[in-house]
């Protein structure tokens, strides 16, 4: 494999993206807050929703906060590489850990929306 070039990226750099990382992460934090307390009127207006939906909602919102935060995370740590390399290295590092979430999370939402369909059937 092909050496990669040892490219430095200039602090300048790094600490304008570090900046916009954090503009991004307020940003999302307070349309997170937003759609938390829009769940939070639906449950209570809607007698509709079942349990299992709820539990649902709540798990999906919880697994979007926790891979935007990895997002972030990445950002930042991509935002301080000193150099091509460690730039790719830490990218190679967080996608197979994504992976290893994505299916997880994949399994533990398909388990919930099973049971949701169970406890949907009419009893007989």
């Amino acid at each position: 494999m092909a050496e990669i070039p040892k490219m430095e990226i200039p602090d300048a750099m790094r600490q304008a993206a570090e900046k916009n990382i954090e503009q991004a992460r307020t940003s999302y934090t307070q349309m997170l807050e937003m759609t938390r307390k829009s769940q939070e009127q639906i449950t209570r207006s809607s007698e509709a929703m079942t349990e299992a939906t709820i539990d649902l909602q709540s798990k999906m919102l919880r697994f979007t906060e926790e891979n935007l935060d990895a997002g972030f995370k990445l950002a930042t740590e991509l935002a301080r590489a000193r150099d091509m390399k460690d730039f790719f290295e830490i990218q190679g590092r967080h996608a197979q850990r994504q992976m290893q979430i994505y299916a997880l999370q994949a399994q533990e939402l398909g388990r919930l929306m099973a049971e949701a369909a169970q406890k949907s059937q009419p009893k007989k």
